[in-house]
């Protein structure tokens, strides 16, 4: 029997007149039908974030780490259970789904220590000039208002989680949307922030259609929008309300560079295999994975030799399956986009070396060499398990391939030189390096996005709560000092 979940509307459980479905991208199968908000539903719920927000932004400090700490605890609780509904909505491989409920659990914890911490302020001395005699300046921060959180499909549990968390710890109220098809997750999150003592009215989980988020968008009292997903549409999003204060993390094409000092067999061995699969982990679908590999001409061959038989290697098949390390992307439609990638790329010159088939919602992980510049997917986000490899000669002109894209969010450099890391950290415009090893890694407690149309604005617990608040400036003056 297919579960029908209600969403929450300020704390509590309610239905709409409408549903929608949530198939597996695996086999197509019913696995849950979930009620969709009204419009007066999702009026009720902005109405009572925006009439609690003053008491919620006074809530102690220990009343809202206790309330972030009992969420990372009920998650770690029901890890198995909530990984194979992920993998059910999603079709992640269950391995990597385990692996994003361990995220979840984390970012909600560093959330609960930062809310401890939020907010020590600081004083300063204002008598270094004769006008400041007398005054002493403090600086806190305080939120900016309402937070409407817009999460993407590809992890419905911890993406999520980073828009949150965040909120919670500053005593932000929070409305958040997530994708219509991966919304069981974020329902879930929500049976577990019922068993809080948040004030009612200071979250709520509502699922609506896509062409209803505009609406969302524009209402003034959602001065806060955090937005991951297409670059697209998240510049739509940035012009249509330029007075907002919008956090924009989105796509890019990652790429990973392989130096000519990174050479022994164990070296490229390790490339390789990083490689393979994180250009493959979640069918492709993250932000991060692998697009571009970028190689000294010196290892190019040994490298393109290593790449493709570890790609062939990627176990595909049944996400449900602990051996399974690639499943089916988020749909059918959306396997039919990268195959249609692939094939204008093939059609127009490249060496197709490992993959290019398509069942279904499953694209095999594929790698194709010699891309056309003017291709497809050579200039966009593939969102899939497909990479592509490069000849170049030397540092500079690896580097000049990895800036020659319009997006900019990660790097991998894969080289034992310090000064070449430095180098890289120096000139690469993007938002993260990672040295000797893929650029798909992120640290959850650390500051994450990208710059170009990669984004604006940073996500990683500390820095959302920044970027949630503002600084405000009290002078006390007549003072003593």
């Amino acid at each position: 029997m297919t579960t029908t979940y209600a969403f929450w509307l300020a704390g509590r459980q309610e239905t709409g007149p409408e549903t929608l479905d949530v198939h597996h991208p695996y086999d197509g199968r019913l696995v849950a039908k979930v009620s969709i908000a009204s419009d007066a539903q999702v009026e009720e719920a902005v109405a009572a974030a925006y009439a609690v927000k003053d008491e919620f932004a006074a809530t102690p400090a220990y009343q809202r780490a206790a309330a972030l700490d009992h969420v990372a605890k009920r998650l770690a609780e029901r890890t198995e259970e909530i990984a194979q509904l992920i993998t059910a909505e999603n079709g992640k491989p269950i391995k990597w789904a385990r692996g994003e409920v361990g995220r979840a659990v984390s970012v909600f914890r560093w959330a609960s220590e930062e809310a401890r911490r939020f907010n020590s302020g600081e004083g300063q001395r204002l008598d270094t000039d004769a006008g400041g005699t007398g005054r002493l300046g403090f600086v806190r921060r305080f939120n900016r208002g309402v937070v409407l959180g817009i999460a993407p499909f590809n992890f419905p549990l911890n993406l999520v989680a980073h828009k949150v968390a965040p909120a919670i710890a500053v005593g932000a109220p929070i409305i958040l949307k997530p994708a219509p098809a991966t919304p069981v997750s974020a329902l879930i999150l929500g049976e577990i922030l019922a068993e809080t003592d948040l004030p009612a009215g200071s979250w709520s989980v509502l699922t609506v259609p896509n062409d209803r988020m505009p609406a969302l968008v524009q209402d003034p009292r959602l001065p806060v929008i955090s937005f991951t997903g297409s670059d697209k549409v998240g510049y739509a999003i940035l012009d249509s309300v330029p007075r907002k204060h919008v956090t924009l993390e989105l796509g890019g094409n990652a790429a990973a560079v392989v130096l000519g000092d990174w050479n022994s067999e164990a070296d490229l061995d390790w490339a390789a295999t990083r490689i393979a699969t994180f250009a493959n982990y979640q069918g492709g679908q993250s932000c991060i994975s692998v697009q571009r590999v970028i190689a000294d001409a010196s290892i190019y061959d040994r490298l393109v030799e290593k790449v493709v038989e570890k790609v062939g290697a990627q176990v595909t098949g049944d996400p449900t399956d602990d051996t399974v390390d690639v499943g089916p992307l988020v749909s059918e439609d959306a396997a039919k986009r990268v195959e249609s990638w692939v094939d204008e790329a093939v059609n127009a010159g490249a060496k197709l070396l490992a993959g290019g088939k398509r069942e279904g919602a499953n694209y095999a992980p594929t790698v194709v060499a010699e891309l056309p510049a003017d291709v497809t997917l050579a200039t966009e986000e593939v969102f899939g398990p497909v990479l592509s490899l490069q000849k170049v000669d030397g540092v500079d002109e690896a580097f000049a391939a990895v800036n020659d894209s319009k997006f900019g969010l990660q790097t991998g450099v894969f080289t034992h030189d310090v000064q070449v890391a430095f180098r890289a950290h120096r000139e690469l415009e993007v938002g993260g390096v990672v040295i000797g090893d893929a650029p798909s890694y992120r640290a959850d407690q650390m500051p994450y996005g990208g710059v170009k149309d990669s984004g604006v604005g940073r996500e990683g617990v500390a820095y959302a709560m920044a970027d949630y608040t503002y600084e405000r400036v009290l002078v006390l003056t007549g003072l003593a000092l």
